[in-house]
């Protein structure tokens, strides 16, 4: 008796193509668009700092390099056990650079009095960082060497414990070192529709 037959099962339909990361914006969304709608979210503002290291680590009587600055907006707590912060870096920017080989970084949460610190640092074509530091009050951080703006309302040292590339940007998450509140004056320094703005 002939082995009974049974029909083939139907093909499984293809999983629709999820969109590469290299694929750019997602069909109907431009650059304006997504900047318009981010636009709308409002953020605090911090200048991250960092000290070139030594150019011979070895030598502990070696000078250090130049203070680096950068104004920032994508700043955010992401833990609490251990401490933990990010920040977005424009990649192949300088201080993305240099925090690829320095570990150690800082961060000061500007107060609404300090708009003109936030603005200088955020020029593009400026001048050379040494002269940006120049006639700004700072204290040099005990854990990572770094510039701690006077006034501020809060400042952090951080030692970075992960880097994550991440389309254009690249992510940066520190340990928290140290946390002081300097200073309980003024509001903060608010970032909202492409302006600088004070809260109230």
């Amino acid at each position: 008796m002939p082995a009974p037959t049974t029909a083939p099962a139907p093909a499984a339909a293809p999983a629709p193509a999820l969109p590469s990361p290299a694929a750019g914006h997602a069909e109907g969304v431009s650059n304006d668009e997504f900047r318009a709608a981010m636009s709308r979210l409002a953020s605090g503002v911090v200048l991250v700092t960092a000290q070139e290291p030594p150019l011979d680590p070895d030598d502990p009587h070696a000078p250090r390099g130049e203070d680096v600055g950068m104004t920032a907006t994508a700043f955010v707590s992401v833990s609490l056990d251990p401490p933990l912060v990010l920040v977005s870096l424009r990649e192949g920017s300088r201080m993305d650079d240099l925090l690829a080989e320095q570990p150690l970084w800082a961060v000061s949460v500007l107060s609404e009095s300090q708009r003109h610190i936030a603005g200088r640092f955020a020029m593009k074509g400026r001048v050379s960082d040494r002269l940006l530091f120049e006639d700004i009050p700072y204290t040099r951080g005990e854990a990572s060497g770094a510039p701690l703006v006077g006034g501020a309302l809060a400042t952090l040292e951080c030692r970075t414990e992960q880097r994550v590339p991440s389309g254009d940007h690249t992510l940066v998450i520190g340990r928290v070192l140290t946390a002081r509140v300097p200073s309980a004056d003024g509001g903060p320094l608010a970032y909202f529709r492409g302006r600088y703005r004070q809260l109230g």
